[in-house]
């Protein structure tokens, strides 16, 4: 084969990841978004204590169901994730490749800085659309008062945010965004990863449904772990308008005053719910993905 026909065929095969990802990445977001919105709304209950605020589970699904915001945000999630997977995905592909060369397999270590790098990227891309999503997830709770919500599209949030916050407002919580970016991605990707390779190297599983599923929870349970705290942060962050009573100077701020009035322990708030997501939202995703890739004529991830 020719340079040029090479070329040409990984361009082909890149457009072909980019679109399998973003149709995985679809099927995986309206299928757990419920859990989501769960869990964005564990995490802007703010209490006085670790155990008070009323902000259970069970009590806050109930909250949701009610207000009709279970699905509310929808339509931004999705749109992140046509930019935010595809990138991610594909550009750990293509840094594992770079890192691989000669032939020598990659560490674990490079393999976790190659996940950060490709999250940090693609979240700061996606970062509007995700900063649309909070706030419209948070704007069922004005509903539940009978209050008339922010915003009442994805259109109407974009004019609203940069007219109110200019056009840099649509990247508010970037800094927090991008480090959760950073951890979940070296969790989640190099997680699966090296998982998957363990359980087929070990001869646990051939690469099937079994191995994906395996490597998916544990690639879930990871990037729980190590994003919460910068979730929690993130959350608050970019729920925030310009108005004079917002409650965080920065993320720090932020850090300080969620430990400060409601314990360590609120930075892993949503914890349950987020893992409740991930877990099948990576098992949505992967499983998906590899049978797409499977069936294009791509080889496995």
């Amino acid at each position: 084969m020719s340079p040029r026909a090479a070329g040409d065929r990984r361009e082909s095969e890149t457009l072909a990841k980019v679109s399998l990802s973003s149709v995985s990445a679809a099927a995986a977001e309206v299928s757990t978004f419920p859990l989501d919105a769960l869990k964005t709304r564990l995490q802007l209950h703010r209490s006085t204590g670790v155990g008070g605020g009323g902000g259970g589970v069970v009590r806050v699904a109930g909250e949701l169901v009610r207000d009709g915001g279970l699905y509310r945000g929808l339509s931004p999630a999705v749109l992140r994730h046509l930019f935010y997977t595809p990138l991610r995905i594909v550009g750990y592909e293509h840094l594992r490749s770079s890192l691989a060369g000669g032939g020598r397999e990659v560490g674990l270590l490079e393999k976790a800085g190659a996940g950060g790098a490709s999250g940090v990227a693609a979240q700061v891309v996606a970062s509007p659309a995700d900063l649309i999503k909070v706030r419209m997830q948070a704007d069922s709770r004005l509903l539940a008062q009978g209050i008339q919500p922010r915003y009442t599209g994805i259109l109407d949030a974009f004019t609203k945010i940069t007219r109110a916050e200019g056009l840099l407002g649509l990247w508010k919580g970037v800094g927090p965004n991008a480090q959760r970016a950073f951890l979940v991605n070296m969790g989640e990707l190099t997680c699966y990863d090296q998982a998957k390779h363990f359980i087929i190297r070990k001869q646990i599983s051939d690469d099937n449904l079994y191995a994906h599923t395996l490597a998916s929870v544990a690639s879930g349970l990871c990037a729980t772990t190590l994003s919460c705290p910068a979730d929690v942060i993130k959350t608050r962050m970019m729920n925030q308008g310009l108005e004079a009573k917002a409650l965080y100077r920065n993320s720090y701020d932020c850090l300080v005053k969620t430990v400060k009035h409601e314990g360590l322990t609120a930075l892993w708030k949503g914890f349950l719910p987020t893992w409740a997501r991930l877990g099948p939202w990576q098992f949505v995703f992967w499983v998906s993905y590899e049978k797409l890739r499977q069936a294009s004529g791509i080889s496995s991830f």
